[in-house]
């Protein structure tokens, strides 16, 4: 079974749960259907179409937002899935002060970077090679990159995630 994105009554992305928990909410009326997929269950008195985004009645206070875990899809996702020195897609994870030299692993250092930059790179420094970073590596704020960071995202999911700052570039 396929995953649907939950939705708070503000339309802010809260999470992802399977098919099956979603289809619950729906049918207890503690969500409603936004968009479906196209996949469609049967039963005994019927079928029904299996939700991809669903919205919940009721607003969900969520009293604490952690930090958003830092993983090499959630990397990905940040940088659009291309290296962050010569815009290739991206295939490896790349420290801006390497780790050999006391960079940290933390979000302000990790980078998306094709194989052939970060195999040049090595374990210099960007100064010492000319290079230039085509953005600066940051830490991603908001509800809409918790979800992204542990799943990948569908693309009917693009739509509800965008207004939160995610690229439709999430490879």
């Amino acid at each position: 079974m396929s995953r649907a994105l939950v939705l708070n009554a503000t339309y802010e992305p809260l999470g992802v749960v399977s098919n099956r928990r979603a289809l619950i909410l729906v049918l207890n009326d503690r969500a409603s259907v936004v968009e479906n997929t196209s996949e469609i269950l049967h039963f005994a008195n019927g079928e029904i179409a299996l939700p991809a985004v669903i919205r919940l009645n009721k607003f969900v206070r969520i009293p604490y937002r952690h930090a958003v875990p830092l993983s090499r899809r959630a990397i990905f996702a940040r940088d659009g899935g291309r290296c962050v020195y010569c815009a290739a897609p991206a295939t490896s994870i790349d420290h801006v002060i390497p780790r050999s030299r006391g960079g940290a692993h933390a979000w302000e250092n990790v980078v998306s970077a094709c194989h052939r930059c970060n195999h040049m790179k090595a374990d210099k420094p960007l100064k010492e090679l000319g290079w230039r970073l085509r953005q600066l590596p940051r830490e991603p704020v908001g509800s809409a990159w918790r979800v992204l960071g542990a799943t990948r995202a569908e693309e009917a999911w693009i739509p509800y995630l965008e207004p939160f700052g995610v690229a439709t570039a999430t490879a």
